[in-house]
């Protein structure tokens, strides 16, 4: 096991609260159970029967410890599912995978990851409560967690409300978020003044939706629009009060800037559509934002000691830290809708130089046939070449060079979901502000960047070999020597250099989490 030590630099990204009423509770201690919790007001839509955890226990001959903490967990949820709904694999059971698998140094019920993983590739599903298989499932993740919480010192009070169980009115879960224990959670306390800036700001009404623009506004122009916009900053506190004139002057570019920058979009002074759009999104919508991303939080593990990649799906970055120091950011392009990147941990332990693109099955059935039926020269133009039959399919590659799909250099940390970082051809796509393009694995701005990051433990591998190996046209599989831990996650809110930011909900995550979560 790693050890884990508190989280300082990324402290206000990488951890939640617990939900309402958390209490704290020994490990003899077993929960009364909760008939508050209710089909009408449960977080997830499955309830399991009493008998099938009995069951459970009785076949995996538990010890009294481990079968009272199950008892005790399922208590407090009514009986209800905690890592499926109707739909698959809820939230937390990927965010809960990706903690265990990064703490670990080995995996102990490897069938058990195989069957999640086989349930999160799934494109759709639909799910039985009574299903054995899932009943399994859903009772060997709660086992896996209590052993964590058990070997990382967490209280039960805090394992039986990791996962939410039931709805709850806004206002009411951000004041239990408020009363949290900064103690306890100290990477929380940093999210508690926007926390509080956005329930008053909710107390108080919102704000008023603003019209669109005609047209772009700029600096030295002036409309009757400009009014409302000023009020609008500054309640949010982007503009300093007392400016209640039409005209676009110097204090106004600023704030829109410090707004723009604030949620994802490139600082150029604009006003427009896009900006507008984004200060009529309401208070409480806000606020039900911060929330769940608090929630989200809770999954992530404290800070290691050294390295670490994190990358954030919704604001198209990566950040490379040692220890507490933040070495770089870099932008990135993720997957597209239909192609979503996938939320998990890895260990970066090999570099491709000049790599071959092994084409998936599924980009070749729906995309590279279709283009040579079209075109009989498609794969010589693509240098792809046919390599042999899988399935009924032509297994296809497309050779290295400058050409390539993957560009010069990929990174590997081995994974079920096929995803790795790459460098790209297409470098346009990073002045854009949504960089939601790839099929799912994610592109790198500067991949000599990352190549001298990972391989700087090995001497040999100086700048330049590095660019050698990357220009030569031959693919080359080099070992990290000291795997990099990578985790992926998916915040569409945070703080970093106390601001608050936002970015916008790319996989329509923050949409079914809202769903659930909220009355």
């Amino acid at each position: 096991m790693k050890k884990l030590l508190l989280i300082t630099l990324f402290a206000y990204m990488l951890y939640g609260c617990s939900s309402p009423s958390a209490p704290a509770t020994s490990d003899e201690h077993i929960s009364p159970r909760n008939t508050g919790i209710t089909p009408e007001n449960a977080y997830n839509d499955l309830f399991l029967d009493s008998t099938a955890i009995a069951a459970f226990i009785t076949s995996q001959k538990l010890n009294d410890t481990i079968a009272d903490r199950i008892r005790s967990f399922y208590n407090a949820r009514n009986f209800e599912f905690a890592w499926f709904d109707s739909r698959g694999p809820v939230e937390q059971a990927a965010a809960f995978r990706s903690l265990y698998n990064y703490s670990r140094d080995s995996i102990s019920n490897r069938a058990l990851d195989r069957r999640l993983d086989d349930l999160m590739n799934e494109d759709s599903l639909e799910i039985s409560s009574s299903d054995k298989e899932i009943i399994k499932t859903e009772l060997q993740l709660t086992w896996r967690l209590i052993n964590y919480f058990r070997e990382t010192g967490g209280s039960i009070g805090q394992l039986e409300h990791m996962v939410p169980a039931q709805r709850y009115p806004v206002m009411e879960l951000a004041d239990s978020m408020l009363r949290t224990n900064d103690k306890v959670f100290p990477a929380v306390a940093p999210m508690k003044e926007p926390l509080k800036a956005y329930r008053e700001y909710v107390g108080k009404g919102g704000w008023q939706p603003l019209q669109p623009v005609k047209k772009g506004l700029k600096k030295g122009q002036s409309a009757p629009e400009i009014i409302a916009i000023k009020k609008r900053l500054q309640i949010t506190g982007e503009l300093k009060p007392g400016d209640s004139t039409d005209v676009f002057n110097d204090e106004l570019e600023a704030a829109i800037n410090a707004f723009r920058n604030s949620n994802g979009y490139t600082p150029n002074g604009v006003l427009n559509d896009t900006v507008i759009n984004a200060l009529n999104i309401s208070a409480e919508e806000r606020l039900q934002q911060l929330l769940l991303n608090m929630e989200r939080m809770k999954w992530m593990p404290v800070k290691p000691q050294g390295k670490l990649i994190l990358v954030n799906i919704p604001a198209f970055v990566l950040h490379v830290t040692d220890g507490d120091k933040r070495l770089f950011d870099m932008d990135i392009v993720v997957g597209k809708e239909g192609h979503s990147t996938t939320m998990f941990s890895g260990m970066l332990n090999q570099v491709v130089f000049s790599p071959y693109w092994n084409i998936p099955r599924s980009i070749v059935r729906k995309e590279i046939l279709p283009a040579v039926q079209r075109n009989k020269g498609y794969l010589a133009s693509k240098h792809m070449e046919v390599t042999g039959e899988a399935n009924g399919l032509p297994v296809i590659r497309q050779k290295p060079g400058a050409h390539n799909a993957l560009g010069r250099v990929k990174f590997l940390f081995p994974n079920s979901y096929n995803i790795y970082f790459h460098d790209t051809p297409e470098k346009a796509l990073f002045e854009r502000d949504n960089r939601a393009y790839s099929h799912g694995c994610i592109r790198l701005k500067d991949p000599v960047k990352m190549a001298q990051f990972v391989l700087e433990d090995s001497p040999q591998w100086t700048n330049e070999r590095i660019d050698s190996a990357m220009n030569s046209g031959k693919e080359k599989f080099v070992a990290v020597k000291d795997p990099v831990p990578v985790i992926i996650t998916y915040f569409t809110t945070w703080m970093e250099g106390g601001k608050l930011h936002f970015a916008s909900d790319v996989y329509a995550h923050d949409v079914v989490f809202k769903q659930k979560l909220f009355k």
